[in-house]
């Protein structure tokens, strides 16, 4: 029955785009082999339910905002919305340590999700072992699985320019998070003092 709710969500979130619809498609039209995997890599994804899918869309979320993937927040902020999260869960993912909105497991899900997505990835060990109290070695691996994909498409998106669609107009949509730098920044070559 997930798998049905999540496709009917899916069907729904990208009927409500509005612009750019054909930007990521385009792409991954020029290389039909990576536009194939892409897609069966997505399917295997949606057809894996052990893990409740509200824990994949916070992870998503998460994932997107600290990568600040524009059309990941978009599509996120969306799929969040058919899968039942609330508008504080939305918001709140910046702060999610301190926040009232989530429980214990969604906590540790968010904190893996950011641990996984930092660069280098930090801290997991022990993140993966109280996870492991709370969910099967099945649902960690479906968990770390869309956590590392995200990342995949949130820098695919970012590095080909794909624009967010309108899918989230007119709900509540989650931001990027500031960029934390320690030290200096390395841009176009030159390095700056971080912010």
């Amino acid at each position: 029955m997930r798998v049905v709710k999540r496709i009917r969500g899916y069907a729904k979130v990208i009927g409500q785009a509005r612009r750019n619809r054909g930007d990521l498609a385009g792409w991954l039209g020029r290389r039909p082999q990576i536009g194939v995997a892409t897609m069966t890599y997505e399917t295997a994804l949606l057809f894996s339910n052990k893990l409740d899918p509200r824990l994949k869309e916070l992870a998503e979320l998460k994932t997107a905002g600290l990568v600040a993937c524009q059309f990941c927040l978009d599509i996120g902020s969306a799929m969040a919305h058919t899968s039942g999260l609330t508008r504080q869960q939305i918001t709140d993912l910046h702060r999610y340590r301190t926040s009232e909105a989530y429980t214990e497991l969604e906590k540790l899900v968010i904190a893996f999700a950011e641990a996984m997505t930092t660069t280098p990835a930090v801290e997991i060990d022990e993140l993966r072992d109280t996870l492991l109290t709370h969910l099967s070695k099945a649902q960690l691996t479906e968990l770390a699985a869309t956590i590392a994909w995200e990342n995949q498409r949130a820098r695919l998106n970012q590095g080909l320019g794909v624009q967010p669609t309108g899918m989230s107009d007119g709900m509540v949509c989650a931001m990027p998070e500031p960029r934390a730098f320690s030290g200096a920044e390395h841009i176009g070559g030159q390095t700056r003092p971080g912010s």
